[in-house]
């Protein structure tokens, strides 16, 4: 089993009279996780949400049937917790007034968890995100040198636990992954009407990370209103398949201020939507899929880490640009990504003038170790 860098801060945060949730992409091990955690402390009640009695008797339910629920356990695991209606009035309940209980929380999707929890916990909960696996996890799973090894497999591949510990049956679980279970909350949420619209979205964006993304563009291509393709990007984010990146734009009337950039969680669904799985060497998007999978990776560092920071690219209206920019303790770190060390990268000069307290450092295969552990 690949120990999760989340363990041992979940271990840390148990018995402080908050709940601790856990959301993030399906299939992650969140499940795995927090079973890891409740079973060393082996008196449990695990309350699987994917069964629909224990919905029905977690939906709107007060003190005195929760006490029943619960009995004398001091460790409750509620998996799935999106699935119950007024999750996060339950969740304040049992944190209120079973002052004994500690709640462990898994939520596979921001769609409607989040809203749920977020104030009637405001103050009541640690919040954490599950990742597929980080790069720092897949080395100490596989060795250093078999992880270099692999390298180019994780990239194309990507980082989902089964993918990994499954070796020959990367494409297969990869296709079952980006399928059904990707869809999964988005088909069973009442904002998705035509699943085939959202694929032939998902496949748009998958053709275009590390580009700008035009949402009226995208509506054209598609033959869908812009709204609808803003309302469906919206969704995706939520169920954890793709995130944004904002441009940064402060100084400059050149600067570009209302474009975004769009990425995947993880870079094996991208490749499995658009059905490509060949080597680096045969690829037009080496460089795309790079700049993907750093971004992705960085942001499992900076989360584990608790490491907190503003994240954007950076181009300006003459087509100069910086891949990705972090803004820690109000210094901008600026970075381009380039898979093969030999390129030179010379930083925008009018970026340099603007920011001049900035730093700059180019993430090849080489170095990029340095950047995510």
């Amino acid at each position: 089993m690949i120990k999760r860098e989340l363990e041992d801060i979940i271990i840390s945060k148990l018995n402080t009279g908050k709940a601790i949730i856990i959301l993030g992409p399906r299939q992650t091990g969140k499940t795995t996780l927090l079973n890891k955690i409740a079973s060393a402390k082996k008196d449990y009640l695990l309350l699987d949400c994917d069964n629909s009695i224990i919905r029905e008797q977690l939906s709107n339910s007060n003190i005195e049937n929760l006490r029943q629920i619960i009995g004398k356990k001091k460790l409750v695991f509620i998996d799935e917790a999106q699935r119950v209606k007024n999750i996060g009035i339950t969740l304040k309940i049992i944190t209120d007034q079973i002052k004994s209980v500690q709640l462990l929380v898994s939520g596979s999707s921001a769609l409607e968890i989040a809203n749920e929890i977020n104030e009637p916990l405001t103050g009541r909960k640690w919040e954490y995100m599950l990742y597929p696996i980080g790069w720092k996890e897949f080395q100490d799973f596989q060795t250093y040198l078999v992880a270099m090894q692999q390298l180019e497999q994780r990239i194309i591949y990507g980082m989902y636990p089964e993918v990994i510990t499954d070796s020959g049956n990367e494409i297969e679980l990869l296709k079952q992954l980006s399928s059904s279970n990707l869809y999964k909350d988005l088909l069973s949420y009442g904002g998705i009407r035509k699943p085939e619209v959202l694929e032939k979205l998902l496949r748009a964006l998958a053709l275009q990370i590390g580009n700008e993304v035009s949402y009226n563009e995208l509506a054209r291509l598609i033959q869908i209103d812009k709204n609808t393709v803003m309302n469906y990007i919206d969704l995706l984010e939520k169920a954890f398949v793709i995130y944004k990146l904002q441009p940064l734009s402060r100084n400059m009337r050149t600067e570009i201020s209302s474009s975004r950039k769009i990425y995947f969680y993880d870079t094996g669904i991208r490749n499995a939507i658009i059905s490509n799985f060949s080597p680096l060497s045969l690829r037009q998007d080496t460089g795309a899929l790079w700049e993907n999978f750093m971004i992705s990776e960085r942001m499992k560092y900076l989360e584990y880490n608790r490491i907190f920071t503003n994240r954007y690219f950076w181009r300006s209206k003459r087509q100069q640009e910086i891949d990705y920019i972090e803004e820690r303790g109000g210094k901008l770190f600026a970075y381009e990504f380039k898979w093969n060390p030999k390129v030179k990268v010379n930083f925008a000069k009018a970026f340099l003038n603007s920011y001049k307290n900035s730093e700059t450092k180019v993430i090849n295969k080489d170095n990029f170790m340095d950047f995510l552990l």
